[in-house]
């Protein structure tokens, strides 16, 4: 009986590793991409994924960043800075942080998620506010792309759509993206297979229609962004994968 058991705990153990195994991502992915407004280089933007560990919860630290450069930055300067701290166990965000300065327009922003009491907390520095938001079981603006990057879209069929609850600006909104297929894509890297996806956006002030967004992302275990476009209220823009490094699974590469 004693040997049974024994082996019930480690398949059981096994089990539960190759579970942890299954994650898109780990600490050390950085991930850079070059950003295209029309025909010009407008800038650059990263993502990079740490860990914070406390006394209670083993955490993630994610951070995105997004930069205009040469030109783009002498007609309207952005210095963006988005960073989500999320619960491992729960894969749930306890904190937002947004910090944003575009051609001066600046936002200062941190929220602090607590999914037992089901409200977020949201603190606003420039204007010195303090509010509090009843809501339970979102995500926020970078934490879902994490979340997603775990979803098992080989499960899907074409038409299909993951679904989540963001929270964003003080509001909670239904999230959908819709699977298109499959395409392959040639990079700087060679030839990549990749699940194109259209996230339902909204339209009019950014976006020029619902569908406007369109976004390719590797069909290996990482299902790292390789390209975004987009179709704008005023032009266009294409974001392409610059760099990488950390990948926790081998990048598939068609030479």
């Amino acid at each position: 009986m004693k040997k049974i058991l024994l082996v019930l705990v480690f398949l059981l153990a096994k089990g539960l590793s190759a579970q942890e195994k299954k994650l898109a991502f780990d600490k050390g992915e950085w991930l850079k991409y070059r950003i295209h407004y029309g025909i010009v280089n407008a800038g650059y933007a990263s993502l990079t994924v740490d860990e914070v560990k406390n006394k209670e919860k083993d955490l993630f630290h994610f951070k995105g960043k997004g930069w205009t450069t040469g030109m783009a930055s002498w007609f309207f300067k952005v210095r963006d800075t988005y960073e989500s701290v999320v619960d491992k166990k729960s894969q749930l965000p306890i904190h937002f942080i947004r910090r944003v300065d575009e051609g001066g327009y600046i936002i200062n922003r941190d929220t602090y998620f607590d999914h037992e009491k089901k409200v977020a907390r949201i603190e606003d520095h420039k204007h010195k506010t303090k509010k509090e938001i009843a809501v339970y079981g979102v995500q926020d603006m970078i934490s879902a792309f994490y979340s997603l990057r775990n979803e098992d879209i080989d499960s899907l069929a074409i038409g299909d759509s993951v679904e989540l609850d963001m929270f964003f600006d003080a509001e909670k909104f239904p999230f959908k993206l819709k699977y298109l297929g499959k395409e392959t894509l040639s990079t700087k890297f060679g030839k990549v297979e990749c699940y194109m996806l259209r996230p339902l956006v909204q339209s009019g002030r950014v976006f020029k229609a619902k569908e406007s967004l369109t976004l390719w992302v590797s069909s290996d275990a990482n299902k790292i962004p390789i390209r975004i476009k987009a179709s704008l209220a005023v032009g266009s823009i294409k974001v392409d994968l610059h760099q990488y490094k950390g990948l926790s699974h081998p990048f598939h590469i068609i030479l």
